[in-house]
């Protein structure tokens, strides 16, 4: 249809002046007959009209309807249960019950597709080469998929073949579906006698020295009235063993084994259901749990050489944060208990003159504890440069300076964020020895000082000492004034202060409450056909987490096999993806270079050859009814299948019509010109070669 946003009129308007060249054109004497004049005005006339015509814009609208026939999608669930617990002619009379309504469909206009657990896009299912070979069944992923690909179509329906089983994802009967669900129950729902282990809940993570759980969950059938032993064990020992009932009118029940957690470490438990007579399958009766044992909260000391206000400044920051446990000792007012053991020691004005508060330097020094000295005018300067704290202080007399904090950019091992900086600025000044400070070998500063508002590259906070015996130095015993203005100025919330002691500590503990590098598996058992994933997580010195960096995997099979993998981790904290590994225990070992310095970790990965579809015999056809009576849809069996098709047709699905408008500009169109020009070319060529130009 053509079309122009001009009125109508003006086409009289185009064909007057058609008319009117053509006349003036040729309404002389010509050297040629009336007939060819005649002709030769008409092309003329055609082709100044159409010209004139095409300033008018027209469009060209043109209309295309598509018919949709109605589809419907055969789902079939060809899981290896379908196949291992149908009875063969029921199954036989359900495959071609479905072949036969198919064609059925097909000849009544409906376009009629088949999918499985199985099949791709690029590889679509065929009912003639139907196999029940799935090693696992997810119902909610088949019919996801299927509402996914066929939207804003013409779906009638979907006819789900199935026993109702599912063994991965979530449960269908938890999705929505815009779409009517006929369900054709197969399998089996007489149950088996088996005992097995539905479940175990624990957490992931326990402090050594606690007690934490382990919850088991036993299902049972066929033993209602009678009782198994459950056991718990590590690698072949038991550690716990018990005799739990099973009572009637019950098909599940519960147990819980209390562990106290051992030394720091990974640790894999099993609990396992020990077989009775007649169980249909002892492979689902045990499963493994594995846990990170890590240590307890970290234990600070705070000694000091005499009251001060430092010491209530720090026990503030300490306390903010539920992972420490703080200790306080003053000479003479509170003594530290002899034998007493602690993660970090904060050295306030320590050793100090007089040889006040040595019996707890002491025993800080014969137990390596790492430590944190905080310079004041109380301490003995000679006795502290003894102590190799990576720092040597040379002070001239009395005379001090009046400092704020200012972060050092190339101190790596803990980030100090914009913020911070600005607070530290804010501080008042604070006193420092004023002399010769001089950094020792693998000395770190994390804080210069600021003199007045010049910055300087003095130390003020200082990391140092042996690897077995980390120390660090803050050279004020003034950063009470900090926190105190901080908490004034930000409504009782000195955040950088409370920031800066917590992150001191956790760089002088390190690796105490939790590993820089842990690579783990993703979940705890893996089947043979399960890809396997492992999760990496990597922190700086102060376990702030870090991204993108490269990580060595080697794992290592039961008969020494090792297989060696390389890859980042990254931001989106996706995994490493091993794929399908062999049944067996497989050991871990990770490395990497973390803030120039090497981390390593160690762990476990279970790959057990378990069958799932075999785990589970009883047909849920409660949950395929659920999902058709939700649908307005009902349930089926394989005998009724014709009676299927009749109800499918009933419901007269239509096709769907749909009409696609396209407006394109006349004047776009190539081959106009070229009529154009060969009508005048015509004219031209007549006029030519009839004697005149």
């Amino acid at each position: 249809m053509l079309t122009t946003q001009y009125s109508s009129w003006f086409i009289l308007l185009c064909l007057a002046v058609g008319a009117g060249y053509a006349a003036l054109q040729y309404s002389a004497n010509a050297p040629w007959s009336k007939q060819r004049n005649y002709a030769l005005a008409a092309l003329r006339f055609a082709v100044v009209s159409f010209l004139c015509y095409l300033l008018l814009a027209p469009v060209i609208r043109t209309t295309t309807t598509h018919t949709e026939a109605p589809a419907l999608v055969l789902a079939v669930d060809n899981s290896q249960s379908v196949e291992l617990f149908t009875p063969k002619n029921v199954l036989s009379q359900a495959t071609t019950g479905l072949a036969r309504l198919a064609e059925t469909l097909r000849s009544k206009g409906f376009a009629v597709e088949t999918r499985t657990l199985t099949s791709t896009p690029a590889r679509p299912a065929r009912l003639d080469s139907l196999r029940f070979s799935a090693a696992t069944s997810d119902l909610d992923q088949l019919l996801s998929g299927t509402r996914d690909a066929y939207e804003d179509r013409n779906l009638a329906g979907v006819v789900l073949l199935s026993d109702g089983l599912v063994n991965r994802g979530r449960s269908p009967a938890y999705s929505d579906f815009n779409f009517p669900i006929y369900s054709v129950a197969v399998g089996d729902t007489i149950p088996k006698r088996d005992l097995r282990l539905t479940g175990l809940t624990y957490n992931r993570v326990a402090f050594s020295g606690n007690k934490f759980p382990i919850e088991a969950e036993l299902g049972f059938e066929g033993y209602a009235g009678g009782a198994a032993t459950v056991e718990l064990r590590e690698g072949n020992k038991v550690l716990d063993s018990r005799r739990v009932g099973l009572p009637a009118g019950r098909r599940r029940v519960r147990t819980t084994f209390q562990l106290t957690a051992p030394a720091p470490g990974k640790r894999r438990y099993e609990v396992r259901i020990v077989p009775q007579a007649g169980e249909f399958t002892e492979l689902n009766n045990a499963r493994t749990a594995f846990i990170e044992i890590v240590k307890g909260k970290l234990r600070v000391l705070l000694a000091g050489a005499a009251p001060h206000p430092d010491l209530k400044a720090l026990r503030a920051a300490i306390l903010a944060n539920d992972n420490f446990d703080l200790t306080l000792a003053l000479p003479g007012v509170a003594p530290l208990k002899a034998g007493a053991d602690f993660d970090v020691a904060i050295m306030h004005q320590l050793p100090a003159q007089g040889e006040l508060g040595n019996e707890i330097l002491a025993q800080v020094k014969a137990r390596k504890t790492p430590a944190l000295y905080i310079i004041g005018a109380q301490s003995d300067l000679g006795a502290y440069n003894q102590l190799g704290a990576g720092l040597t202080v040379q002070p001239r007399g009395a005379q001090t300076d009046e400092v704020t904090p200012l972060p050092n950019p190339g101190f790596a091992r803990f980030a100090m964020d914009e913020e911070s900086a600005r607070r530290f600025a804010q501080y008042p000044p604070a006193p420092v020895p004023f002399g010769d400070l001089r950094l020792g070998t693998g000395a770190e500063a994390a804080l210069w000082q600021r003199v007045g508002r010049v910055p300087t590259q003095k130390p003020l906070l200082v990391f140092g000492g042996a690897t077995d015996h980390r120390q660090a130095t803050l050279l004020t015993d003034g950063s009470w004034q900090w926190r105190l203005s901080e908490a004034v100025a930000h409504d009782d919330k000195p955040e950088a202060y409370d920031r800066l002691i917590i992150r001191t500590l956790q760089l002088l503990t390190q690796n105490a409450n939790k590993k820089r590098l842990d690579v783990y598996p993703t979940q705890d058992v893996f089947g043979t056909q399960d890809d396997v994933t492992l999760g990496a997580e990597t922190y700086n010195a102060v376990f702030e987490r870090l991204y993108n960096q490269q990580i060595d995997l080697t794992l290592t099979d039961e008969k020494k096999q090792t297989r060696r993998f390389s890859f980042a981790n990254p931001e989106d904290g996706s995994p490493l993806h091993l794929g399908p590994l062999p049944a067996g225990l497989y050991r871990l070992q990770a490395r990497a270079t973390l803030g120039g310095q090497p981390q390593q970790d160690a762990g476990e990965l279970l790959v057990q050859a378990q069958p799932l579809e075999a785990l589970e015999s009883k047909a849920d056809h409660n949950l395929l009814e659920q999902l058709s009576r939700r649908s307005g849809a009902r349930l089926y069996y394989p005998a009724q299948m014709d009676k299927l098709a009749q109800d499918i047709i009933k419901a007269n699905y239509k096709p769907v019509i749909t009409a696609e408008e396209d407006l394109k500009d006349l004047i776009n169109l190539k081959w106009i010109f070229f009529v154009i020009l060969a009508f005048l070319t015509v004219e031209w060529a007549v006029r030519k070669y009839s004697g005149s130009v």
